[in-house]
């Protein structure tokens, strides 16, 4: 795996007015990507919760939490494009605060180059993405790392489901409190990618029926996992 090309990544969960996901999709993409990384930010996802018609997830990251300050003020504060696109997108949100900000837990843990952003009127992509999220007391710790490495990322991948990229909680202070982050938590989150709705379907029907990760892995890692199934849009990098 290449090295990670974001050392601090968000991943944001929009609650939207009934009717305004594919409002704010449409916008998004023809107006809020090009011009988010024209001042630093790249946008690594943008998605569909499969789960919940008025959700919005989508991802993004920045080379260090000090960039993320100076690239979060040029596009909000100083940019253009929100000045004149944000009204329209923000009545589209009935929440957008639900944010988990994010760091690999190791240098080569985070999401590689991805390959060339398909353009505006794409067709989205069969293909699942799935976010686990594990919920810890404490910060994660070398003892738990070392269990996803040794035992969890290898069983995962022996199913087909390899994790493409784990992250913990980033613990430093928000850079840019305008746009607030969930503080006072501590996660572990990992990526996993899938063909399409059936193998994703599949792969969670096995975890149910296999006595290792049901009885020893799963209690291992937390008593219960937040599952996030997403369906990538037409430009979603991560798909």
């Amino acid at each position: 795996m290449t090295a990670p090309i974001c050392s601090v990544v968000e991943l944001r969960q929009y609650t939207l007015h009934p009717g305004g996901r594919d409002v704010l999709i449409d916008l998004f993409e023809r107006e809020f990507v090009e011009t988010q990384e024209a001042v630093g930010i790249r946008v690594l996802g943008q998605f569909r919760d499969v789960d919940d018609p008025n959700r919005f997830v989508w991802l993004r990251g920045f080379h260090d939490m000090e960039a993320r300050k100076a690239a979060l003020t040029a596009f909000y504060v100083d940019g253009a494009a929100w000045k004149a696109h944000g009204p329209a997108a923000g009545a589209t949100m009935v929440d957008s605060d639900d944010v988990h900000l994010l760091r690999p837990i190791t240098s080569d843990s985070g999401f590689a180059a991805g390959s060339e952003r398909p353009p505006i009127g794409a067709t989205p992509p069969e293909s699942r993405v799935m976010a686990t999220i594990v919920h810890k007391d404490e910060a994660v710790d070398d003892a738990f790392t070392t269990f996803f490495e040794d035992e969890v990322a290898p069983f995962l991948t022996e199913l087909g489901a390899a994790p493409i990229a784990r992250f913990q909680t980033e613990p430093a202070e928000n850079t840019f409190p305008g746009l607030p982050v969930r503080t006072g938590e501590n996660v572990f989150v990992w990526f996993t990618c899938f063909a399409d709705a059936e193998h994703h379907r599949d792969h969670l029907d096995h975890l149910a029926r296999t006595p290792e990760w049901t009885t020893h892995i799963q209690p291992a890692l937390a008593p219960t996992l937040k599952r996030l199934t997403l369906a990538p849009t037409a430009r979603s990098l991560l798909r």
